[in-house]
């Protein structure tokens, strides 16, 4: 009888797994449709020439630089998406353009913000920059707890994401959690990263252990 209700219980789990999947395909689209791709980021050296296509005509300088109306902006973010669910620079720009409207619908998407960010998951799950642009992005718009998630599997997916640590290390500070700050800290910066601003931080509050 038991056995039979772990099994009962684990036919449910698959078939509520199965059910939010397919709500969450429904709400932010299948990857793969009447569109130019989806291609991998993380292969964009041996696909060059069609990164070259799409950023040629819907990723330029000004579009990444938010530079132009939104609806046009968000057009060519939409489009470079959909052909590269997991672009790394686009999913920062379209990260940007939420923080700086303060929407997560924004004219010229087809979907919502986050939903792009699914998208990416959907599609390749162990890219680890994803996991590190939609963290800081939760970061910056009040969720930390979310970021924090997010930027821990981002870790866990690649060790040596410098950034991904350094923000990690900011969040735990600002939940005191000073042990977890310092070594996320002491991770970013042996990678080389750059800001000094955890390590000042951990430094004034008497934390610094080097």
């Amino acid at each position: 009888m038991k056995l039979l209700c772990h099994i009962s219980f684990f036919l449910l789990i698959i078939a509520l797994s199965f059910q939010a999947y397919s709500q969450q395909n429904s709400i932010c689209g299948e990857l793969k449709g009447p569109h130019f791709g989806p291609f991998d980021y993380l292969e964009r050296v041996q696909l060059r020439d069609k990164l070259e296509i799409v950023e040629a005509y819907h990723f330029s300088q000004d579009v990444e630089k938010l530079k132009g109306n939104v609806p046009s902006v968000a057009a060519d973010l939409s489009y470079t998406l959909h052909a590269w669910p997991n672009h790394h620079r686009a999913l920062a720009s379209l990260a940007k353009l939420a923080i700086r409207e303060k929407a997560v619908n924004l004219p010229g998407l087809k979907y919502n913000v986050e939903c792009y960010f699914d998208r990416a998951f959907r599609w390749r799950s162990n890219d680890s920059i994803v996991r590190s642009i939609y963290g800081s992005y939760l970061s910056k718009v009040g969720r930390a707890n979310n970021a924090i998630e997010q930027l821990e599997i981002a870790v866990r997916l690649k060790s040596d994401n410098a950034t991904a640590h350094y923000n990690l290390g900011l969040l735990y500070f600002d939940k005191a959690n000073y042990d977890k700050a310092q070594f996320h800290a002491e991770s970013a910066y042996a990678l080389d990263f750059p800001l000094p601003g955890l390590r000042n931080k951990l430094i004034r509050a008497g934390k610094w252990k080097k």
